[in-house]
């Protein structure tokens, strides 16, 4: 019954990000750059504080709590930066390929490489962690079903490709290129990989038995979003400056349902995490699926933004084989949920 409770709030935070792109569309006469800069305030920044703050103690404070945190956690803002290139990538690939074949390919990628380059990369800064044993035979299999569905629903964007004309393209996604897009989704979420690799050097940041375990996660969730911010806001300054859209934030007449708009989307981008931090307190710890918490993470971001995207009609015009091969994904991926407590 805990396993299941774990897995239904972490579906709720995954429909929640999933869901996240459906303000962002609301915003007006904001440039790419302007939007995703005041967007990445609310959900690098302001929500992930208020997060970390849950995991504070009565009579403790998060500089007490970060001054003391364990040696291996000090990379956490590093793998967060460079998940903050994976961050401005991914959000290109929705631009090229749609909301849920850019989802799709990103997490797809992210799920896989950032469940297992966690351990990989811990063990090798600190072996005396014995941080592989994590990887266990249930745990690789889980992932390995997981890329599995991501390569049904690729094969699936591959085929819409090919069926529709340029017009179609362009009428579901205006700015479709499926050879860019690919690309640029394969890069982002390799580099997104990199959050639960973060998240993995900063497990111990907490007060221990102080901190409950619904929120023993947030405090390195938050150190790896503002690495993610530096990244992000840096790239979107200088974009800024190079389109001359600076003069989107003295636009008085769009500020206050923007600003709103933007703040929903951080709301509901930071959800994953929070519901992933609170999600893996109903799994056993250092479990097969506590390990894989940030997989299946993905896996459910993933079915619920193709669940958008025939919601938002991306996938229109494309032949009933195509819709087949795609809910046959959507299904692989669900079971990879599953997969875990069924090997255990």
């Amino acid at each position: 019954m805990n396993t299941l409770i774990g897995l239904l709030i972490i579906a709720v935070g995954a429909f929640c990000q999933s869901s996240c792109y459906v303000p962002i569309n609301k915003i007006k006469k904001w440039s790419w750059e302007s939007y995703w800069l005041i967007q990445g305030i609310f959900a690098w920044l302001v929500f992930p504080v208020l997060g970390a703050l849950l995991a504070v103690p009565q009579g403790h404070n998060l500089i007490d709590l970060y001054t003391s945190a364990p040696k291996e956690s000090l990379l956490t803002i590093f793998f967060g930066v460079l998940w903050g290139v994976g961050g401005l990538t991914f959000g290109l690939s929705m631009r090229y390929l749609g909301v849920a074949l850019g989802q799709s390919i990103a997490l797809g990628t992210c799920a896989g490489l950032g469940t297992i380059m966690g351990p990989v990369l811990l063990n090798v800064f600190f072996p005396e962690l014995n941080a592989l044993q994590s990887l266990t035979a249930a745990v690789i299999i889980g992932v390995i079903v997981t890329l599995i569905g991501i390569a049904i629903i690729g094969v699936a964007g591959g085929m819409k490709a090919a069926s529709l004309s340029e017009e179609e393209k362009k009428e579901a996604v205006k700015d479709f290129n499926f050879p860019k897009g690919l690309a640029i989704a394969l890069l982002a979420g390799f580099m997104s990989g990199c959050f639960n690799v973060g998240l993995e050097f900063g497990k111990d940041i907490n007060f221990g038995e102080l901190t409950s375990p619904m929120f023993r996660t947030l405090p390195a969730t938050l150190l790896v979003t503002i690495g993610g911010f530096i990244t992000n806001a840096a790239y979107c300054l200088y974009q800024n400056g190079r389109n001359r859209t600076f003069s989107d934030y003295k636009d008085g007449s769009v500020w206050a349902s923007n600003i709103l708009f933007c703040a929903l989307a951080g709301l509901l981008w930071y959800s994953q995490f929070f519901g992933l931090s609170l999600g893996r307190s109903f799994f056993e710890s250092g479990s097969a699926m506590d390990t894989l918490a940030f997989c299946i993470l993905m896996a459910l971001n993933v079915t619920f933004s193709n669940v958008w995207g025939i919601i938002l009609k991306e996938w229109k015009g494309c032949s009933k084989k195509t819709i087949i091969v795609l809910i046959s994904g959507i299904a692989v991926l669900i079971l990879s949920s599953f997969l875990p407590e069924v090997l255990k």
